[in-house]
């Protein structure tokens, strides 16, 4: 009856006609006038509701209308206003399957638990709570909410589930974590439509599978699954986690080989995938060429320039979205400080901080303030950086204690070390990384007595260092390489490698730093232990197994050590190669013998 682009003025004379020609006293035509506006365009709920209220006996059809249109809309409370007049009615009316579907949804929008159990009660109530689609509605429902056993409890209730509450169910495991169950039911269905293969890839995704979600893609298209943007920003995210720029290269392609229409979403997803996968010319070749990009677009561009050490660029482009009059949030500020921190920009990180709330109303988050000591201890303004922390509103978090403590690594400075480690453990009692940097500190000084007393601890209290892993890409394929893992096929070859990078540096005049390797043994099995890090296996494998013109990309899961990092920048000279290694903290572009991260890092 009403079409979308149907202005408020056609509404109206549409209105008009119908008044004048008698055809409001009809119950049905009313109802279907009114679902007409309130269904086809948000911005005319309110007419529809007008036009409601004058109605004399609304069905059960225009009721039901009005709480769908009200689910999807900025008031979805209002919901409960047309519900409530079901069951307020003059008698003839009561609330039927659609009512609790629409109301479902409503409650899960809502996030409100309270609502969602009570429209569930009131489901079972009026006998609906078998319903394949009050089911479905009501596993959705639970998963927003965060209620996983509840998911559980209403699937395993379902005698014969359909596709719709399958496909739910595996949705509702998957994005809250439980992706083995989600799994074994997505194998089990007999026809999974794209909802549920993207289900499936995001769960992944959102758990750090990435592999395991790439993987699932590739079947997916075996298969001859319709893909769209969905599906690629969750390959994206994949590629972004793993560092592998040849898959999401390919990902691209395939974007652009199937006209897939480049939106904010995507090509905000591509950005960041090409960033994090340390290709900064193709982020920004991929930035410049979006005809429109909001706040997230253009935070994630800056991002990705501070995390790849160009820190001034980071702050000219947060110039130039200024200049765009595009209001900054939360989310761009810790970039712009992370930029600031990467070149040591003490003075104007500071400004930039004092910004926030000054400027732009933004409440400084942990996040913020874990930044602005980052900068001031990286900068060596160990002090200023302690004042900091002293004076911040909030309770201090790990994550500036920890920037903290790693600056006192990086300066050696024992006492405000053994300060930040103990206030980390006070937050986070198994939090490994404060008692691995600490015993650093204590071997950077030969100090062996505190370097046993700190493993002594870690074992008392079950604390164990998590193990570096290194992911190295090579032909489309993901590879990782643990601490001391021997377990690759090609591993033989990795280790006359290794030989090979150990003699060239010596040639070179390289000598071990062995203090992060905190046990007090030989220094010549120290020298050993270092060459098993995981980002030195990965090099070797990327050596024997990338051709000379193809730059070594290694993503990390913790912080390059001194020795990795410095022994990187002489393989880069030795062999001539470019080598980017993305770690816990940020980017390291090593060529010639050089390091992008200048010292700050």
């Amino acid at each position: 009856m009403v079409e979308p682009c149907t202005t408020l003025r056609e509404l109206k004379q549409i209105h008009t006609q119908l008044l004048i020609n008698g055809l409001l006293n009809d119950p049905q035509l009313v109802g279907q006038f009114v679902a007409s506006i309130a269904l086809n365009n948000p911005n005319n709920l309110h007419y529809s509701n007008q036009v409601l209220d004058n109605s004399q006996n609304p069905t059960l059809f225009t009721f039901n209308s009005m709480i769908r249109a009200h689910s999807k809309s900025s008031t979805p409370h209002r919901s409960f206003h047309f519900y409530s007049r079901i069951l307020h009615s003059a008698g003839y009316l009561a609330p039927d399957n659609y009512t609790f579907t629409f109301l479902v949804r409503t409650s899960a929008q809502l996030l409100a638990h309270g609502t969602g159990s009570s429209v569930h009660g009131a489901a079972v109530k009026y006998g609906f709570e078998y319903d394949p689609h009050v089911q479905s509605g009501l596993i959705y429902m639970y998963a927003e909410l965060g209620g996983l056993d509840a998911c559980h409890r209403v699937f395993s209730s379902i005698c014969e589930p359909d596709l719709v509450c399958q496909t739910a169910m595996v949705s509702a495991c998957a994005k809250m974590g439980d992706v083995g169950f989600a799994r074994k039911l997505f194998d089990k269905m007999s026809h999974k439509d794209p909802i549920a293969w993207n289900a499936m890839i995001s769960g992944y995704v959102q758990c750090g599978q990435s592999r395991e979600a790439l993987s699932l893609f590739n079947l997916m298209q075996r298969e001859g699954v319709k893909v769209n943007e969905v599906s690629m920003v969750s390959v994206l995210s994949a590629c972004s986690h793993l560092g592998a720029l040849d898959q999401g290269r390919w990902a691209h392609a395939y974007i652009e080989r199937n006209k897939l229409r480049m939106t904010l979403t995507l090509g905000t997803a591509l950005i960041d995938m090409y960033a994090k996968c340390g290709n900064m010319n193709k982020a920004m070749e991929v930035f410049w060429g979006m005809k429109e990009k909001n706040v997230y677009t253009w935070s994630s561009a800056i991002g990705g320039l501070a995390m790849n050490g160009a820190g001034e660029k980071c702050l000219e482009l947060f110039s130039l979205m200024k200049q765009d009059s595009v209001q900054p949030n939360e989310i761009t500020f810790v970039s712009v400080l992370r930029g600031c921190s990467v070149v040591g920009l003490v003075e104007e990180g500071r400004k930039h901080f004092e910004s926030m709330s000054k400027v732009y109303g933004i409440e400084p988050r942990l996040e913020h303030y874990g930044c602005m000591v980052d900068l001031y201890g990286r900068a060596g303004h160990l002090d200023e950086a302690l004042n900091f922390i002293n004076s911040m509103p909030v309770r201090p978090h790990v994550g500036a204690w920890g920037a903290l403590l790693n600056a006192c690594k990086i300066y050696r400075n024992m006492e405000m070390g053994e300060l930040a480690s103990r206030k980390i453990v006070e937050l986070e009692a198994k939090n490994h990384g404060a008692y691995v940097l600490l015993s650093n500190i204590y071997a950077d000084s030969k100090d062996w007595d505190r370097v046993s007393n700190v493993r002594q601890t870690m074992n008392v209290k079950g604390v164990r260092k998590q193990p570096g892993c290194s992911v190295i890409e090579v032909g489309g394929e993901v590879h990782e390489f643990f601490v001391g893992d021997k377990s690759h096929p090609r591993y033989a070859e990795i280790q006359v490698m290794l030989g090979e990078i150990s003699r060239r540096l010596k040639l070179s005049g390289y000598v071990a730093n062995t203090n992060p390797v905190f046990f007090d043994i030989e220094e010549e099995e120290k020298e050993d232990a270092l060459c098993m890090h995981s980002e030195k296996i990965a090099i070797a494998f990327g050596l024997i197994s990338l051709s000379p013109d193809v730059p070594i990309r290694i993503v990390k899961n913790l912080r390059v050590c001194w020795d990795c990092h410095d022994a990187t920048k002489m393989i880069s000279k030795a062999f001539n190669r470019e080598i980017v290694v993305r770690d816990r903290n940020r980017f390291h572009h090593f060529r010639d013998g050089e390091c992008s991260c200048k010292g700050y890092w």
